[in-house]
């Protein structure tokens, strides 16, 4: 062997043995699973979030191993986030075209257009009874030929069995509309928009209260400012809710503070009347504008026997309903989703009631049949707003993973948010590559952020990216998290 086989034996050698004393981050360019990236680990430093108290998962579809999973086994708060399981299991469980029924009878006999007794209405959970809806829910009522109504308004909510909880239980604000609690027969999630719009003119500020504004007092203590508005344009407000009456249906909302004319329009949603008082009104009010007569008065009461169906009226399909559950976080759509998941939608006899116990064992056998095993899983309604709920970022991703090789991925995908595009996202990631790229569902709470969803990457890769923060600091991890989908984006 002369010298020059020699050296090139030994350089052999050492091209085989050197990959194995270099770190996975010098053999790829990327760092390795555990290894928060620089850009990201900056990011949470500044903010004083320690990494101890991040979840992070990042796995391309259709790859063996994540390409980044730091803490991802650790149980964590997922804030929002968990609507994501709860909209999947909707999707598989229910399907795509799923609607929900509200059934409206006469008890007493129709003669010539007039109802001689009272009018049902039975509510099975639809989430979507909105303002519009509910109008062509009566709309459609008049055009079976019933005029005019003699009797009372009987509401069935009998369909849901679930505690009667207290709706300032979780933050102490019984009236802001994300703590409503779910209803069987839920109007427009029971909520009272108050439009406050800079009178330049005037120099003040107007409010309009809709849809029931002769149903409460509105006392305008407000203060015309020119401060830059933000987001935080409430925290300039105080709202003073006064009840009285002698029933308590007397309701006088104060409104005191500061509202800056750079804010344009903006409106604060309350959740103010009983449930049978605001279906009431609405009720009269749409009622008379289609030329129909009702003066009764409201029931709350199970439907009885014998009576004659006059209509029902089907929700707008799953899928549609799914849309404002993710890209805005719609909470009470999202709990009436899964109180549904417990009856997988029958209104039989014999699979009602609804209940929470329900839900979550019909949820888990659902996953338990898509080999999908997350013992340390823990859901208490199924949209996030809670303190106790729990997933790992390893679990979320793996849910994602799932849900992209499901029938049902266009319908899921297609309800998340967009970076820079709508939803919950709308404000992010605005002017960047990402942009237009990220499909990405939000959470937030004190002392809790989370992002995770589906992104395209610049070689057209789709990764499925979970972050979750959960640390009193968790209000300044946005940074970091920005940071991520553009990391996941470059690499």
């Amino acid at each position: 062997m002369n010298k020059y086989s020699g050296i090139l034996t030994w350089f052999l050698l050492l091209l085989i043995c050197l990959p194995l004393h270099l770190s996975a981050e010098q053999q790829t360019g990327q760092p390795s699973s555990q290894q928060l990236p620089v850009s990201i680990q900056q990011k949470l430093d500044k903010a004083g979030i320690p990494a101890s108290t991040v979840g992070i998962y990042v796995h391309e579809i259709g790859a063996l191993q994540p390409i980044l999973a730091l803490n991802a086994d650790a149980a964590m708060n997922p804030a929002s986030v968990m609507k994501l399981v709860t909209t999947y299991a909707g999707l598989e469980i229910l399907g795509p075209a799923y609607a929900w029924q509200t059934v409206i009878s006469a008890k007493g006999k129709i003669i010539e257009g007039v109802l001689h007794g009272d009018l049902v209405i039975k509510g099975y959970g639809d989430p979507k009874l909105d303002l519009e809806h509910f109008w062509l829910l009566i709309h459609r009522l008049r055009q079976t030929g019933l005029e005019r109504i003699t009797g009372n308004l009987i509401l069935d909510h009998s369909y849901y069995d679930i505690p009667q909880g207290d709706p300032g239980a979780f933050d102490g604000q019984p009236y802001r509309t994300y703590n409503i609690l779910p209803e069987a027969l839920l109007v427009n999630y029971r909520s009272t928009a108050l439009h406050l719009m800079p009178d330049i003119e005037k120099k003040g500020v107007r409010v309009v209260a809709d849809p029931i504004p002769d149903a409460l007092h509105v006392v305008n203590n407000l203060k015309l400012s020119d401060k830059v508005c933000g987001g935080g344009w409430r925290n300039f407000l105080d709202v003073e809710i006064q009840v009285a009456g002698e029933a308590g249906d007397s309701l006088q909302v104060i409104l005191n503070g500061s509202f800056s004319a750079r804010c344009g329009r903006q409106s604060l949603l309350l959740g103010l009347h009983d449930s049978a008082t605001y279906t009431r009104d609405l009720f009269k009010r749409f009622w008379t504008q289609q030329g129909g007569v009702f003066d009764g008065d409201v029931i709350t009461a199970e439907t009885p026997a014998g009576l004659l169906h006059l209509k029902t009226y089907y929700s707008p399909p799953l899928a549609e309903v799914i849309r404002g559950i993710n890209k805005f976080s719609n909470n009470i759509a999202a709990r009436q989703l899964f109180l549904t998941l417990g009856t997988a939608g029958s209104i039989n006899r014999a699979r009602s009631p609804a209940t929470l116990e329900k839900s979550e064992h019909a949820l888990k056998q659902w996953l338990a049949t898509k080999q999908l095993f997350f013992p340390e899983l823990v859901i208490e309604n199924g949209s996030g707003l809670s303190r106790i709920e729990r997933i790992s970022a390893k679990h979320m991703g793996q849910l994602l993973l799932a849900a992209f090789n499901s029938p049902v991925m266009p319908e899921f995908i297609a309800s998340l948010p967009i970076a820079a595009v709508d939803g919950t996202m709308r404000g992010r990631l605005a002017g960047t590559a990402v942009s237009g790229l990220a499909h990405m569902k939000t959470g937030t709470l004190n002392n809790v952020r989370a992002l995770a969803g589906y992104m395209l990457d610049q070689l057209g890769r789709r990764v499925v990216v979970v972050i979750f923060v959960n640390h009193p600091q968790s209000v300044s991890s946005r940074d970091a998290m920005d940071s991520l989908l553009q990391w996941v984006y470059d690499r």
